[in-house]
């Protein structure tokens, strides 16, 4: 009796996947409310985008934006602090609250039959916060402690000291989101009742991502909380591109004797994510380039020549122009000899990308998306951070159609455009012994910080 052969069916490619599509409403505050109903999401997530960016300090209290927005509930007109994380904790709400380049923004998360009392906190420490003095006082002393920690964090002082070094010092973006020692730690209740003051519903973003059938009415709820905020600030003006330092095609070295490994950061300009090349194309260069351990940076200074754990490189978008960035760790004794090898990888000429890295690299980056924005949070934060940029959510649906059909010839063009820009600015981290190594690299002037 012979066996009988099963057919094998064949496997097809995964159909195009796209981005939820939200429903927009208008709060009567003049607030823009995005609605995406996910079912099967049953914790709900609410972001909030409020035009009022750091770049709107004043000088002296850069941070206090930040510490602002951290300290919306340590206590209102009606609670106290403790009442608040009380009132939080008892009906399973977890919020968040930041600040950055395109202005404040705030986080809840809960399950559907808490939305209405998370709308109603969100709404009073928006409108009610006192900033009391102890709980501002016990802020700006972990401030401070985060930036001791940054100092001390050989990866964040790299990050740190680019952006001293990259940015010209007339702009805000030369100092941290956070400020600085001296500028924290000249932060009073006012600086940040001042700030408070500004916040405004004018030009803002809510969006509500999660399964609406939990939460019935989850419209009116927004529309009955935050559409009667009023707030008392102006419409901010957004920040120009922030400008690069004159001399910011240099290599700094920041003293660290005895360090094991050096950090390493370097970084150039590069897009934003309204590039006439598509974001797509920077997506896929990011992960070809150095995205994986496969990508064409780490398959040399860690699997061939083991330099490094892994180095990384990417796009950071900004609301005007952005950031080429690349970073990691390598060997101290092998510091000069992983720079020499990873500039001309950076140096690579467009023609030389082929077809297959390019497909391999947009296929992950577009196939991976269904995992990426799994989660009721994950698909709001997205919609808030393209609403701050003036973009609309269907950005990533277009980004994926693009990578679906991205060519080598493409992404060549973009990766020519950025390598062929002004020269590198290196930041390392790392023994001092290394300044002698570092001659004939072709990085600059080198500048070696005190230390």
């Amino acid at each position: 009796m012979s066996a009988r052969v099963v057919q094998r069916p064949p496997v097809l490619p995964p159909a195009a996947w796209e981005f939820p599509e939200p429903r927009q409403h208008r709060l009567g505050n003049g607030m823009r409310l995005l609605v995406v109903d996910l079912p099967g999401q049953h914790v709900l997530s609410v972001r909030v985008h409020l035009r009022l960016p750091v770049s709107h300090e004043a000088p002296g209290t850069e941070g206090a934006t930040l510490l602002m927005a951290r300290a919306l509930d340590e206590g209102t007109t009606r609670h106290t602090s403790e009442q608040i994380a009380e009132l939080s904790e008892r009906n399973g709400i977890a919020w968040g609250a930041g600040a950055g380049e395109r202005g404040v923004h705030l986080g809840v998360e809960a399950t559907g039959r808490h939305l209405g009392t998370a709308m109603a906190l969100m709404t009073e420490v928006l409108g009610e916060a006192t900033f009391p003095h102890p709980e501002v006082a016990r802020l700006v002393r972990h401030r401070l402690a985060d930036i001791a920690h940054a100092e001390a964090d050989p990866g964040s002082r790299a990050s740190l000291q680019f952006v001293r070094t990259y940015f010209d010092d007339r702009d805000r973006p030369h100092l941290p989101v956070g400020g600085t020692r001296e500028t924290v730690a000249a932060l009073t209740p006012d600086h940040l009742r001042e700030r408070h003051a500004q916040l405004s519903p004018l030009g803002a973003t809510v969006v509500l991502a999660g399964d609406l059938s939990s939460a019935p009415g989850a419209v009116s709820i927004v529309s009955a909380t935050l559409g009667t905020w009023a707030g008392y600030g102006d419409l901010a003006d957004l920040p120009g591109p922030a400008r690069r330092a004159a001399d910011a095609g240099r290599a700094v070295l920041v003293p660290r004797p005895g360090l094991a490994q050096t950090e390493l950061y370097l970084g150039r300009p590069g897009p934003d994510r309204r590039t006439h090349h598509g974001w797509g194309t920077y997506q896929a260069l990011g992960m070809l380039l150095g995205g994986s351990p496969h990508a064409r940076i780490d398959r040399v200074l860690r699997e061939e020549k083991g330099y490094t754990y892994g180095v990384r490189a990417g796009f950071r978008p900004r609301a005007v122009g952005g950031l080429t960035v690349v970073g990691g760790s390598v060997r101290t004794d092998a510091t000069a000899e992983a720079l020499s090898e990873l500039l001309p990888i950076l140096d690579t000429p467009g023609a030389e990308l082929t077809d297959d890295e390019v497909r391999a690299a947009a296929d992950f980056v577009a196939m991976t998306a269904p995992g990426r924005y799994g989660t009721a949070d994950a698909v709001a934060e997205e919609i808030v951070s393209l609403a701050a940029d003036g973009l609309s959510p269907q950005t990533v649906t277009h980004t994926l159609a693009q990578l679906r059909g991205l060519t080598a010839e493409q992404v060549a063009a973009a990766w020519d455009e950025v390598r062929q820009g002004p020269p590198w600015t290196v930041v390392l981290v790392g023994d001092p012994a290394l300044a002698d190594d570092l001659d004939g690299l072709g990085l600059g002037e080198l500048t070696v910080l005190e230390g």
